[in-house]
């Protein structure tokens, strides 16, 4: 009862002269707020006879959720895979920067790495409350180095690694201490994958399907281990095919377990995944859709040479590549 007439009392924010989603729309409406909820405007005068505490003037601006990034490599020169002294810092200034961008929480991404990295740097990326200072961080994402030769993408093949005997104490040689873990991208056709998912998935860490050559049956294992995720559907992965969909088939499998949901990021940037794939995965399981930016290092900086954890990437417009002596094409940074 208490905390009712607590929520009550709370200070009543009015959003005036803002643009608002409803539908496929954008309406000027006025939004009311208290504690971060959204409130009914009618309840609130006839039941509680509340009117505004404050009001602040939108300007004509679009009032929106803000942004939850899952999958961001780092940002205006700082790299989440670079084993500084000071990595702390080089988030903060990530978090404070992606707000103008409309970031309110992320997950700082590493790629796949050397033990000695991951024992530095990710002691160093606690769970921190987003505010005016910056953008929420929700736990680290780590992609790789658990994945698949054939489909690694950007990620060093020299740090690739496989499950090992005793496979979850590898996991914790590799990463070290997990506390501040929030994503694991892992490919699950690797033998012992499915114990490692079941340890992941009971220490409350999403698992993530990805970097994969993985059949729909070993995906769907992996779902019914604990996975929960798929890493940029499509990139790095098999193709769909109409025997044997892959990863992809997930979205509409029925060899789920009840109640089981499947997510699924996409790169939605028109480069990485064409906008008719976009729709077809939205259609399909609209639900599960998790936008990501995938965002490198190079991001807010100009073209030039820039690192990728291990690698440096060479930026040319809106295209990345890994430096020589292999050229391959990567991922576009956001601007």
């Amino acid at each position: 009862m208490r905390g009712g007439q607590d929520e009550a009392r709370a200070p009543v924010l009015q959003f005036t002269n803002c643009r608002i989603l409803r539908g496929r729309a954008l309406l000027r409406e006025d939004l009311w707020v208290r504690e971060g909820r959204i409130v009914d405007p009618e309840k609130l005068f006839f039941e509680e006879r509340r009117v505004a505490d404050e009001q602040r003037d939108c300007g004509g601006c679009i009032l929106a959720p803000g942004f939850i990034d899952v999958q961001i490599n780092g940002g205006f020169g700082v790299d989440f895979s670079q084993a500084t002294e000071d990595v702390g810092s080089g988030v903060a200034l990530v978090a404070r920067r992606i707000l103008s961008h409309g970031v309110t929480s992320f997950c700082p991404t590493l790629v796949t790495s050397p033990p000695e990295v991951y024992h530095k740097v990710l002691p160093q990326i606690p769970v921190k409350s987003g505010g005016p200072h910056g953008a929420g961080v929700l736990g680290v994402h780590l992609e790789g180095p658990f994945i698949s030769r054939e489909k690694r993408g950007a990620h060093p093949e020299a740090h690739l690694r496989s499950f090992e005997a005793n496979a979850f104490h590898d996991v914790l040689a590799t990463y070290g201490p997990l506390d501040n873990v929030r994503i694991v991208t892992l490919a699950p056709e690797l033998g012992r994958s499915r114990e490692v998912i079941r340890a992941l998935a009971a220490r409350g860490i999403c698992v993530s399907l990805g970097h994969s050559v993985a059949d729909l049956q070993a995906a769907e294992e992996a779902v019914q281990c604990g996975a929960t995720f798929i890493t940029h559907l499509f990139n790095a992965m098999l193709p769909f095919h109409h025997r044997d969909p892959g990863i992809v088939g997930l979205l509409t499998s029925d060899r789920l377990p009840p109640g089981r949901h499947i997510f699924y990021g996409m790169i939605a940037d028109g480069t990485h995944t064409n906008p008719a794939a976009l729709r077809i995965a939205h259609r399909a399981h609209p639900q599960g859709l998790v936008l990501v930016t995938d965002a490198v290092p190079a991001l807010g900086l100009g073209n030039g040479r820039h690192t990728l954890g291990q690698q440096e990437v060479e930026v040319d417009g809106l295209t990345a590549y890994v430096a020589e002596p292999a050229l391959s094409a990567l991922k576009a940074p956001r601007r």
